[in-house]
């Protein structure tokens, strides 16, 4: 019997009267664990740990829970952590930085870092490369040869002085690195075989829109599929079942399939996967065992093989009520790292032994935070006014009756994102403070099939605009809001949505807070052109409903040029280091409500990216969003 190593609560009783709520910091600061990997042989712990702003990588051996290592990270921006064999850890990091010689200004790019932790050494990958740079085109990849680790880099060689996807082999003895495939202008991605050997490239033209899969067979490479006039590409996915073929998503006859592609390079269906699924590959030798879905609010492991089945049956019945997600695995998967999200205790680690039928806790991600400061979230489902289905989820403050209360409308980036079930750190904050939280899946959401993010083609402050709205409605129909007492808060995408709340939906909301959220369409489509060509072009100008970036209809929606509608106070936050959204785009909203006379406050974070990678900044964010929101929409 697997013995629980996780305290629940019975129950949470709630009382008349608000709950005192944990401090905003609490919310708002990093997680405890940010990441987690088991090595592949289970005998170590390697861990991501913060405290405050500063990061530490934490290396314990499980057979006596003693701590081996700790690595100052200070305040780097510690992306993620990965094994390579028993003593080799990987430390992802990355910079925000131009890259002297090439266009396309300011980005955010990858770095690595070996780390022997036997020895205590640690090198930068890709150091020793001539004519290359010593960053990372994506997640390195390993690979067992001979009976050693070996890593695979996707790095930048320069040929004809312009940069190239290319595919390096390292070996982690002394960490030299071989140029095992050099790429071309256009190449977007490799694939590897379970020997290191590279079987699957991916072309893409960002000018013409042509997209091309090659195989190798023979030493030599072959194109076996051609797309043209593409906007969403097919993506090499991982190998089969067989370990030999190689799966391709892609967007087939208005559906998200995924082909099988044989290693003779025919193409046919994947029979066993059901829609919705991702691939799940052995952690040894990287093939095919099993998928990930999200049905409805329910997270959802199906492998292949029965025995497989039952094995994660078992994990689940460790933490019941929980949701289960995979975090790390040894390679014989004996040892299973799982994240489980507790709708009492929030998210935390926990790592079970198969062997010995043990399930121990690690910690919880947010281990200042007890049941008293979680709020209870709960599944929403309404009609649009065209009657489009939406579901969503609301987070009801704690001690509050549900009738008549404060709402804070929270829409996800993306677009083509989703929210999905569990701990959110800022809904959970806002809702301390008294406030019910609405996340809507609007039309244009991915994950829940193609035709509803295809209903949100040209539809960005339009009906994705006004799901939100009816989101509202549909709550304060049923008395659980006041529809008077409603803002409306976002981040990137989510950040556009608040603004467009203001200027584009007048009369639903008192007040509006946009996180790095765009406000000029034309010109925010530019910007993108510049940077990543006429592709990244065509994908926006088809969400947002345009033919070019000066056209009428982008006017029509962009905040910044719709301010004389806007009635509700404005607070603009943005970071200095954000790579996806220019910094220019909250200046220009800024500038135009201020010259209309309207109210609105700019606050600019130093050394701050898209994503809130810093602590101290998601905390500042954290408390000038809640203090806009106290201002204009007290919560009692």
């Amino acid at each position: 019997m697997i013995r629980l190593g996780r305290v629940l609560a019975a129950a949470a009783v709630l009382v008349a009267g608000a709950a005192r709520a944990a401090p905003l910091e609490v919310y708002g600061g990093l997680p405890a664990i940010e990441d987690i990997a088991i090595s592949p042989d289970g005998a170590r712990l390697a861990e991501i740990r913060t405290n405050g702003e500063k990061r530490t990588i934490r290396v314990e051996t499980l057979a006596d829970h003693r701590v081996q290592r700790l690595v100052d990270g200070g305040d780097a921006k510690l992306r993620g952590i990965l094994w390579a064999g028993p003593e080799h850890l990987i430390i992802l990091r990355s910079v925000t930085t131009a890259i002297i010689g090439t266009t396309g200004g300011r980005g955010e790019h990858l770095m690595g870092i070996d780390y022997n932790v036997t020895t205590a050494v640690a090198r930068p990958l890709l150091r020793d490369v001539s004519g290359a740079l010593n960053v990372m085109g994506g997640w390195p990849e390993v690979r067992t040869l001979d009976g050693k680790p070996v890593l695979f880099v996707r790095g930048i060689k320069f040929a004809d002085s312009r940069g190239v996807l290319s595919l390096y082999r390292i070996e982690l003895e002394h960490d030299n690195s071989t140029l095992v495939e050099e790429g071309r202008p256009e190449t977007e991605n490799w694939l590897m075989g379970p020997d290191g050997a590279a079987v699957g490239q991916t072309l893409w033209d960002a000018q013409t829109g042509r997209w091309s899969m090659k195989m190798k067979a023979d030493g030599f490479w072959k194109e076996i599929h051609v797309e043209q006039d593409m906007i969403e590409t097919p993506e090499m996915v991982g190998l089969g079942p067989d370990g030999r073929s190689i799966l391709v998503e892609e967007f087939s006859d208005g559906k998200d399939v995924t082909r099988q592609v044989s290693a003779d390079g025919k193409w046919g269906a994947l029979s066993d996967m059901q829609p919705g699924e991702r691939p799940l590959h052995d952690p040894m030798k990287h093939n095919l065992i099993g998928f990930r879905s999200l049905v409805g609010n329910e997270v959802r492991y199906r492998f292949l093989d029965p025995a497989d089945q039952q094995v994660w049956q078992l994990v689940q019945k460790a933490y019941p009520g929980q949701r289960i997600e995979l975090a790390s695995w040894t390679d014989d998967r004996k040892k299973i790292v799982v994240m489980a999200d507790s709708p009492t205790e929030g998210p935390g680690y926990g790592l079970i032994d198969l062997t010995t039928h043990h399930a121990d806790w690690i910690e919880n991600r947010y281990a200042k935070l007890g049941p008293d400061d979680i709020a209870p979230v709960r599944p929403v489902r309404f009609k649009a006014q065209d009657g489009l289905e939406l579901t969503g989820y609301l987070t009801l403050p704690r001690g509050r009756e549900a009738k008549n209360l404060p709402l804070v409308v929270f829409p996800h980036g993306g677009p083509a994102a989703r929210d999905e079930p569990g701990f959110d750190w800022w809904a959970q904050a806002m809702a301390s403070r008294g406030y019910a939280v609405l996340q809507v899946n609007y039309r244009g959401s991915d994950g829940l099939g193609w035709d509803f993010l295809k209903a949100g083609f040209g539809q960005w402050g339009r009906k994705m605009q006004t799901d939100l709205s009816d989101g509202v409605r549909d709550l304060a129909k049923e008395g659980t809001i006041d529809p008077k007492r409603v803002c409306i808060v976002g981040g990137s995408y989510g950040g556009y949505a608040a603004l467009a709340g203001a200027a584009l939906d007048p009369g639903v909301y008192r007040c509006a807070v946009s996180y790095a959220g765009p406000s000029h369409m034309g010109r925010m489509v530019s910007w993108s052109k510049n940077r990543n060509g006429v592709a990244s072009e065509r994908y926006w100008l088809r969400f947002m409903g345009g033919e070019k970036a000066g056209d009428a209809a982008l006017a029509a929606i962009s905040p910044a040029l719709n301010v004389d509608k806007v009635q509700a106070p404005v607070l603009l936050l943005h970071g200095k280091d954000d790579t996806v959204v220019p910094l220019e785009q909250s200046y220009m909203m800024s500038t135009a409500l201020k010259a209309a006379g309207k109210p609105v406050e700019l606050q600019v974070f130093n050394s701050t990216d898209h994503w809130l990678t810093r602590g101290e900044t998601r905390i500042e964010m954290l408390k000038a969003t809640v203090a806009f929101l106290e201002k204009n929409n007290p919560p009692n």
